[in-house]
């Protein structure tokens, strides 16, 4: 491994090092944040088919409940079964069957790694991810001597970016 010698030479050798790490971790956020992007679509989920055992005789009020599907509106209710969107409900048998669309198990994990909170077993990993992500930026500005022309050009394009990332903020 390389000698540390000075800040510069830290910066460099750490973000270097970092980098490489990182490199994997970088790759599944970056793929579940496109997969994040197209959750309001059905695009990369799949249909399943789910039937539940429930209790007999609920309510539409108690099904939607113990269903927890967002949305649920009841169409129509025949005899002893209750018709919602994409399913239904046999009051006498205690069955409910429909279907829903939703990620397949690896994409559903991936996306997750973005919502994690504090109690979450990945809030860890997020919590390293953006450190390491505030340390490519700090240790980025060592990278080239601060009197070149690349130094001073980059400071412009950080500039850009900066101002960029504000505006779709305040516009969005």
């Amino acid at each position: 491994m390389a000698k540390i010698k000075d800040t510069r030479s830290f910066m460099r050798i750490t973000h270097r090092y970092l980098g490489f790490f990182m490199a994997g971790i970088m790759a599944i956020y970056a793929f579940s944040g496109i997969v994040l992007i197209f959750r309001d679509t059905d695009f990369f989920k799949k249909e399943i088919t789910i039937e539940k055992k429930l209790g007999k005789n609920l309510s539409e009020m108690k099904l939607e409940k113990e269903l927890k599907i967002k949305n649920f509106e009841v169409y129509k209710v025949i005899k002893n079964t209750i018709y919602f969107k994409n399913g239904n409900y046999n009051k006498e048998t205690g069955v409910a069957k429909y279907t829903k669309k939703d990620l397949p198990y690896l994409l559903k994990q991936m996306a997750n790694l973005h919502k994690a909170q504090s109690k979450s077993r990945l809030a860890p990993l997020n919590i390293f991810f953006a450190v390491s992500l505030l340390f490519f930026v700090i240790s980025s500005f060592w990278m080239f001597n601060v009197k070149s022309k690349v130094f001073k050009r980059g400071m412009l394009y950080t500039l850009g970016g900066l101002i960029l990332s504000v505006l779709l903020l305040y516009f969005s």
